[in-house]
């Protein structure tokens, strides 16, 4: 997609579609009263006659048009104009990209950004624009054999701005779609079948990134025999179920000073989940291939902040693996010594994500990073306490897990600072080892975290706990791409 910036008013600019806006009670935005004036009255003429009310995602679409300079218009509702905010201009232009692309309108402009929406400058609400008709055009990787529909004749398309502003709003527009290729990289990979995304698939993918960025960022692969040699023992009790061979992904992106320590993303990359012997129950066992959020959410990251150039330095680390039930699966009451030497008593094998993270957690501290973010669709807890609105975020830092929250703030892409602590972690005892893997079902989202607190003592760390909202169920299955957004615009922050 060809995104630009246009400063000339809606009613100069030749476009194939104008995207402008109504608000309630029929007062038409700038741009809409720019056309209506060129268009002799047509639109308040539709407004008076109550065809179009502007309500808040209402859309409409007008063509045939005589002295316009744009062939097709579409409307859309901007609600009450004293509530214009990012969230309803997010609604209104997403409505309105949904139309545009059914259209054969091959240029279109987005003239709602030149609107007053609170919270919002011309950065943002062109980022905004990218990000929307990047996910409008999103297609899923499905295998269907039937004939593909066509795909959308939109090739370009614009956002309004004014000349003081237009630098911003270019940079937005840059950073959106940047953004919208990592969201875009790790939706692909979640939503294919786990036969087809496995962990050799995961260690490709990462390969391919480095391959297009050849300048900026090294993978290492390691097999069993290096991950065996390295004593992470946690992580081989989770795949020695499973005959796919594990994988462990080792990703580096240079754009910092040599000496400046890297930021460190770790991905949870469990390909299929069936809770091993701790086997999960069969409706909706299939989305357990989406378990691998974690680690095509932090790949994602690495391939926009790659598509950047962010002068930062970054590791991505993703342990790769199946969680299958055989003869040679984990058992329930068996002990394995973890990479930093703990020993664990695995309570409930379904509770792996856990295992395989912990020893990744103790291998990240050889970069000596200034921060490490783990990411996983880790507990059914997590959605319990939080829903598939937030995302979970614990962390040994206050400012890191705050740092964190402004930065899904600002990517509409939200979490919440979950606690954790010594009364927590005094759930995890153990009779037989250093502590178990699971403490009961209360507080089990925060009880996770504290595991994995205990390998993160020397270092500036926080969780995202992201199993309710990396994906969505239902009819409209399929990933999100978050926390993508998130993490982009906290390494952003970090790189200004």
């Amino acid at each position: 997609m060809d995104h630009f910036v246009v400063t000339a008013s809606a009613a100069r600019q030749r476009t194939d579609c104008a995207v402008v806006g109504v608000y309630e009670k029929g007062v038409l935005s700038a741009a809409a009263g720019d056309l209506d004036t060129r268009l002799g009255g047509s639109i308040t003429r539709l407004v008076r006659n109550g065809d179009f009310r502007g309500r808040l995602g209402e859309t409409l679409l007008l063509g045939d048009l005589k002295n316009s300079p744009c062939e097709r218009i579409v409307l859309t509702g901007l609600g009450s104009r004293d509530a214009l905010g990012r969230k309803q201009y997010r609604k209104a232009f997403t409505a309105a990209t949904a139309l545009v692309v059914k259209t054969g309108a091959t240029e279109a402009v987005n003239y709602l950004a030149t609107e007053k929406i609170a919270g919002t400058d011309a950065y943002s609400a062109a980022r905004c624009t990218a990000e929307i008709v990047a996910a409008a055009l999103y297609r899923i990787p499905d295998l269907k054999t039937a004939k593909k529909p066509p795909k959308p004749s939109l090739k370009r398309f614009g956002v309004a701005a004014d000349r003081t502003t237009k630098t911003r709003a270019e940079r937005g527009l840059a950073d959106g779609q940047a953004l919208s290729a990592g969201m875009a990289f790790m939706r692909d990979l979640a939503n294919l079948p786990a036969n087809v995304c496995t962990p050799t698939y995961l260690a490709n993918a990462a390969r391919g990134l480095a391959r297009d960025h050849r300048s900026s960022v090294r993978v290492k692969i390691l097999g069993e025999p290096e991950i065996r040699k390295l004593k992470m023992g946690a992580f081989l009790a989770v795949t020695q179920g499973s005959a796919e061979p594990v994988r462990f992904i080792v990703a580096e992106y240079r754009g910092g000073s040599k000496n400046a320590a890297p930021i460190a993303l770790v991905g949870k990359g469990v390909t299929f989940d069936t809770g091993g012997i701790s086997l999960k129950p069969p409706p909706a066992m299939d989305e357990m291939k989406f378990d691998m959020s974690g680690a095509a959410s932090v790949l994602g990251a690495l391939k926009a902040v790659a598509e950047l150039k962010l002068p930062i330095n970054l590791v991505v680390l993703v342990p790769a693996c199946e969680n299958m039930p055989s003869g040679r699966a984990v058992k329930p009451g068996d002990i394995v010594k973890t990479m930093s030497g703990q020993t664990v008593e695995i309570l409930n094998t379904d509770a792996e994500g856990r295992l395989i993270l912990c020893d990744a957690l103790t291998y990240v501290q050889r970069f000596k990073p200034s921060a490490v973010i783990d990411v996983a669709t880790l507990t059914g807890a997590c959605v319990v306490a939080l829903g598939n609105h937030l995302s979970g975020v614990f962390a040994n830092d206050d400012s890191l897990a705050s740092d964190l929250i402004d930065a899904g703030k600002r990517a509409d892409d939200r979490g919440w600072h979950m606690p954790i602590g010594d009364e927590y972690t005094e759930q995890l005892k153990s009779n037989f080892a250093d502590f178990a893997n699971v403490a009961g079902r209360e507080g089990g989202a925060i009880t996770a975290a504290c595991y994995l607190a205990k390998f993160t003592k020397e270092l500036k760390w926080a969780h995202l706990d992201v199993a309710g909202t990396a994906y969505q169920s239902g009819a409209h299955k399929s990933s999100t791409g978050r926390p993508v957004p998130m993490l982009l615009e906290y390494l952003l922050s970090k790189s200004s």
